[in-house]
């Protein structure tokens, strides 16, 4: 991927889908989580900056299927189809068999803002990737969740996966502190 020379920052938003956000298991401070990226999806639109939002899909006759139920977006996100880019991906590295890198190059985007779900899939691949691209990746510390395990509660693993990102694989930044 060609590196821009200027600083162009594009909102990311992973897997906020009904299935995974309704699910039985509820994730992590979901309401707040939701408010902080529709605080950045606003920020985004007043800055002209681009916003994908990628929705994880699995085979067909699983719950989250493409076109499913499941798989679409919750409506309580701000995400508008008419403007913005909807991708489904099946990997969690949202890169991946997708045309995100290609579009992200199109649109001269040198810095990729990360928010979503699940903190230790989708959101650790994405960040690792984008790094290894050359993409200056920005993870949102407070807009970004997942469920409790048997081995870890979503907390723990939100703070560890903070930490672990933060400097070698992206920069960390709460949503009241970001600008695009």
């Amino acid at each position: 991927m060609q590196q821009p020379t200027l600083r162009r920052a594009a909102l990311l938003i992973i897997d906020m889908q009904i299935g995974l956000f309704n699910g039985p298991d509820r994730p992590y401070e979901g309401d707040r989580v939701l408010a902080n990226i529709n605080q950045l999806i606003g920020r985004a639109r007043s800055a002209s900056a681009p916003i994908f939002a990628m929705r994880h899909t699995g085979p067909r006759g699983t719950p989250i299927e493409p076109g499913s139920p499941h798989s679409q977006l919750i409506p309580q996100l701000e995400v508008d189809a008419k403007c913005d880019v909807i991708f489904d991906k099946t990997r969690p590295n949202c890169f991946l068999g997708t045309s995100l890198g290609e579009q992200l190059a199109d649109a001269n985007v040198s810095e990729l803002i990360i928010v979503g779900m699940k903190t230790q899939y989708c959101i650790d691949a994405t960040c690792r990737a984008a790094s290894d691209m050359g993409l200056r990746p920005v993870l949102i510390a407070d807009a970004h969740t997942c469920m409790d395990t048997r081995e870890l509660p979503a907390r723990a693993i939100i703070e560890h996966h903070n930490a672990t990102l933060n400097g070698a694989f992206a920069t960390l930044v709460n949503t009241d502190d970001f600008a695009f």
